[in-house]
C-alpha cells in the first residue's frame, strides 16, 4: 500500500545523461572526426568537413548560375557584418594558390559609411573608418570607401537603365572560359599564379575618390534633415536601402564593374521576402530576393551567400577567425514593433526556433518566382526610386490601386463651392482634391510632389507617404523626375514628325 512520504525511486541525476558506450557522436560526413558544430538536429560536422561543406555551397551557387565570366570585374559590397565579411573571405580564399578551383574574376571591395543616417558624430565615424581601413588593407583587394552623403552629388543618369547586354548562355560561358585559359597559356599575356598572389598580398593604396576627411557640412545636414523628417522607421529603412543601392550602382559604373556582390544570406532573404509582401512589393520579389538582379541593365547584382543561413555564417566566422566589424545600424536597439522589418524578423526567427524548416521553406518559395513583367510593361516606364517596372494602373481598373485612383466625381455629390460657382480650391484641399484628380494618388495630395509620386511604383508610393516633403530628397532624384515629366510619353512620340535634313536646310536658307 502507498504511504505518504515514501520514496519510490532514485533521485533524478543532474546534468546531461552520460553517453552510451560505443555510441559517441561523430561527424555525419567523414564518420570519424569529433563534431564541433551542429547545424541542424542530426547534422554534426567536424572542423574540416564543415569548412568543405561551407565552401562548396558558395562555389556551387556561382557555378550553377554561371553569370560571372572569367576576367570580369566584380564589386564586393562589404558592410562589415558577418555575411558580407564571410563573402569577401570566400572570394579571398578562392583566389589563393591553395584553392582547388580558383576563381577567375577580378574583385574589388566597397564600403558605404552610413553614420550620418544613424545619427553618429564624425568622431565616432572616424574611429570606425580607421578600423575599416585596416581590415580592407588586410584583404589585399582594391577598395573604395564612400559616404552616404555623396548621394547629393550623384548625376541624374544613375536612375537611367543602360542598354542591357544579352544574357550569356552555357555555350557562351564555355567559350569565355576557353578563351581565358588560352590567354593564360600565352607567354606574357597574364602573370603566373604566384605573381597574382603576390599582387593581391600587396597593400592597395587608397582610392582618389575615397573621403580623406569629413563630407561637406551642408551634405551632412541635408542627409540628417532628410532622415529626421521621415515619420516611421519602416520608411527610413527602405529609403536607406534605396540610396545605398544608387550609390553602389554609381561606384560600379564609375570604376568599370559589371557585377556587384552582396552578402544577403538565406535567413535575410526569407525575412526580406515576407517584408516585401507586407510593403506591397510582391511584383518584384524575383528581383529583390533572387540570385541575380538585372534591373539596372549594365550592372547586375548577385547574391552568392543566399544558400547560407545566419547560423552557418556565425559558426564559420567564429571557427576560422573571419575579420568583421560592428557598426550601428538605423534599427539598432529598436523594439520589435518599431518597423515592419523588425516585426517580420522576430516573427520568422521565433517560428524558426520552434519549427527549424521555416526559413528554408520561405527561401525555397523565392526560388520558384519567375521574372516575368506584366503585359506591356517590359519596356515601359520604370520606378524613379527602385528602378523596377511601374506596377500601377494609369486607368481605372478592378485593383486596389485602381480603387484609390479612380474618379469619384460621378458618384459623390458636388460640393457647396461648386454649386455656388466659386473658384476651385487648391489641390491640397481635402474636399475637392480627388474630384479635380490633379494628383494621381490619394497617398499624397500636393501639387509639388505629384511630379515625383506619379513616377513611383506602388510600394515606393506607400513609403513616400511617410515623408512630409519630397523637396528634401537628393537633387538627382528631383532632376530626373522633372526630366521624365517634361519628356513626351511613348504614345505621343509615335505621332511626332521629325524634321529631315533637307527640311532643316531649306528652313535655314
Amino acid at each position: 500500500m502507498c504511504q505518504v512520504g515514501e520514496d519510490y525511486g532514485d533521485p533524478v541525476p543532474e546534468g546531461p545523461p552520460p553517453p552510451r558506450p560505443g555510441r559517441e557522436l561523430r561527424c555525419v560526413k567523414c564518420k570519424d572526426g569529433l563534431p564541433v558544430v551542429v547545424i541542424r538536429a542530426g547534422d554534426a560536422f567536424c572542423r574540416d568537413c564543415f569548412r568543405a561543406f561551407y565552401v562548396h555551397k558558395f562555389r556551387a551557387v556561382l557555378g550553377k548560375n554561371r553569370l560571372i565570366f572569367p576576367g570580369e570585374k566584380v564589386l564586393l559590397a562589404w558592410s562589415g557584418g558577418p555575411s558580407s565579411s564571410s563573402m569577401v573571405w570566400q572570394v579571398l580564399e578562392g583566389l589563393s594558390r591553395d584553392s582547388a578551383k580558383r576563381l577567375r574574376f577580378v574583385p574589388g571591395v566597397v564600403y558605404v559609411d552610413e553614420g550620418a543616417a544613424c545619427g553618429q558624430s564624425w568622431e565616432n565615424r572616424a574611429k570606425t573608418l580607421a578600423e575599416v581601413k585596416l581590415i580592407l588593407r588586410s584583404f589585399g583587394f582594391p577598395w573604395h570607401i564612400v559616404a552616404l552623403e555623396e548621394v547629393f552629388t550623384l548625376p541624374p543618369s544613375v536612375l537611367r537603365c543602360s542598354a542591357q547586354e544579352p544574357v550569356g548562355t552555357e555555350g557562351t560561358y564555355k567559350v569565355a572560359v576557353d578563351s581565358f585559359l588560352q590567354q593564360q597559356h600565352t607567354v606574357g599575356s597574364s602573370p603566373s599564379p604566384t605573381q597574382q598572389e603576390e599582387q593581391l598580398s600587396q597593400p592597395c593604396t587608397q582610392d582618389p575618390q575615397d573621403p580623406a576627411g569629413p563630407p561637406p557640412a551642408a551634405h551632412i545636414e541635408a542627409l540628417s534633415r532628410l532622415f529626421d523628417s521621415v515619420k516611421t522607421l519602416t520608411a527610413k529603412e527602405e529609403l536607406l536601402q534605396t540610396l545605398r543601392g544608387h550609390l553602389l550602382l554609381h561606384v560600379a559604373r564609375t570604376h568599370g564593374y559589371s557585377k556587384v556582390m552582396t552578402g544577403d544570406s538565406c535567413t535575410r532573404l526569407a525575412i526580406k521576402l515576407m517584408t516585401s509582401l507586407a510593403l506591397g512589393r510582391g511584383a518584384f520579389l524575383a528581383w529583390d530576393t533572387g540570385f541575380s538582379d538585372e534591373r539596372h541593365g549594365d550592372v547586375v547584382v548577385v547574391r552568392p551567400m543566399r544558400e547560407h543561413t545566419l547560423k552557418e555564417v556565425a559558426f564559420y566566422n567564429r571557427l576560422f577567425a573571419v575579420p568583421s566589424i560592428f557598426t550601428p545600424a538605423i534599427d539598432t536597439k529598436a523594439p520589435e514593433k518599431a518597423s515592419i522589418h523588425r516585426l517580420m524578423e522576430g516573427f520568422l526567427l521565433r517560428l524558426q526556433a520552434q519549427f527549424p524548416s521555416t526559413v528554408s521553406t520561405v527561401y525555397r518559395t523565392s526560388e520558384k518566382l519567375v521574372k516575368a513583367p506584366r503585359d506591356g510593361c517590359a519596356a515601359g516606364p520604370r520606378c524613379l526610386l527602385c528602378m523596377c517596372s511601374l506596377d500601377v494602373d494609369t486607368a481605372d481598373s478592378a485593383t486596389a490601386f485602381g480603387a484609390q485612383t479612380q474618379d469619384f466625381s460621378q458618384t459623390q455629390p458636388p460640393t457647396p463651392l461648386a454649386e455656388a460657382g466659386a473658384a476651385p480650391m487648391p489641390c491640397c484641399s481635402a474636399e475637392v482634391g480627388r474630384a479635380q484628380k490633379c494628383c494621381q494618388s490619394t497617398l499624397l495630395c500636393r501639387r509639388e510632389d505629384s511630379q515625383v509620386i506619379e513616377q513611383l511604383c506602388y510600394g515606393c508610393r506607400v513609403n513616400m507617404k511617410d515623408v512630409p516633403s519630397l523637396d528634401s530628397l537628393p537633387p538627382y532624384i528631383l532632376a530626373e523626375a522633372q526630366f521624365r515629366s517634361q519628356r513626351p510619353s511613348q504614345d505621343i512620340q509615335e505621332y511626332l514628325v521629325e524634321n529631315s535634313d533637307e527640311e532643316v536646310h531649306t528652313t535655314g536658307s
